[in-house]
């Protein structure tokens, strides 16, 4: 008797511990499912930017329009047309995909390939973006009749590549670009972005970074309502070498602060009574109370 009941026990035990063996393999089942179907109706966010002109996206990553906003809102401070932009976009792109590289063939370095042997300055000074891309445009402006030449025949005038028909197809790409970032289009440049962590930059950094790119702006501060700091930017110093007028230079301030949202997390732009928020695929109307007095450029940071 002893053992038939010792043997129903033993039998018992593995029954239970069978049942709990599927119980848990079906839990873990369910979670995995669950887990594919959240990344189903999920899938990860594709960070990126855009300048739409015409009905037509030209995209760019998040590092590639923080390094457009460089070299257009140099050719923007300087008074330089439109057209230098397009020459200076479509030159980098085509030289380093418009990302700051410390390789390339041979010696060269940088946005645009610059070479310390051929004179272009020290290995340092090239990598630095706002160096090389002012030995860039000093390079251009002597160029003559740059502003009538083809993109082929004016980058070529001042990088002497090897291959000198190959910025050609950078061409609607950097006019497009070109075009939005010095305001000639405006509300024309978008970013799909994550969310940005507050206080990931403050903002004596972005104030930093603007001065840096289109020159001494004045900056004044304040809170919004949900206590984040917004910078309100006068872009009408840039009037004095851009004499078309301001709401084109209020534009070109605005949409910079659209390609640099990225590094410098910021979560909103508003100008011209429009306003962009961070990851948005358009700009919408501000809300009459918010929007900007006319030709202020309100940065509000994450």
């Amino acid at each position: 008797m002893a053992r038939r009941r010792s043997r129903r026990r033993t039998a018992t035990r593995v029954g239970c511990g069978a049942l709990a063996l599927v119980v848990v393999l079906a839990a873990a089942v369910a979670g995995v499912v669950g887990l594919l179907r959240a990344h189903e109706s999920a899938p990860p966010l594709v960070q990126r930017c855009a300048a739409t002109i015409d009905g037509t996206s030209w995209y760019l990553d998040p590092e590639q329009a923080d390094n457009a906003a460089l070299v257009a809102g140099t050719a923007v401070r300087r008074g330089l047309p439109a057209r230098a932009a397009t020459i200076g976009l479509a030159t980098a792109l085509q030289e380093s995909k418009l990302v700051n590289v410390d390789y390339g063939d041979r010696d060269s370095l940088g946005l645009f390939q610059q070479r310390p042997s051929q004179g272009w300055g020290t290995p340092e000074q090239i990598l630095d973006p706002v160096y090389a891309t002012g030995r860039f445009y000093d390079g251009l402006v002597e160029v003559d009749g740059y502003q009538d030449l083809p993109i082929t025949e004016a980058a070529q005038a001042v990088q002497r590549s090897g291959f000198p028909d190959a910025y050609a197809q950078h061409e609607g790409r950097s006019r497009a670009w070109a075009s939005a970032l010095t305001g000639w289009s405006p509300a024309a440049v978008t970013c799909t972005l994550d969310d940005a962590a507050p206080g990931t930059v403050d903002a004596a950094t972005v104030t930093a970074r603007l001065h840096r790119d289109l020159g001494e702006l004045p900056v004044t501060t304040s809170t919004d309502d949900a206590g984040r700091t917004v910078l309100l930017v006068d872009p009408s110093p840039l009037t004095v070498v851009d004499p078309s007028g301001a709401g084109r230079v209020t534009w070109a301030v605005a949409q910079w602060g659209v390609a640099v949202a990225s590094p410098l997390g910021l979560a909103r732009v508003e100008a011209g009574g429009r306003v962009w928020d961070r990851g948005a695929q358009e700009w919408t109307a501000a809300a009459a109370t918010a929007s900007p007095d006319d030709g202020i450029v309100r940065l509000t940071l994450s």
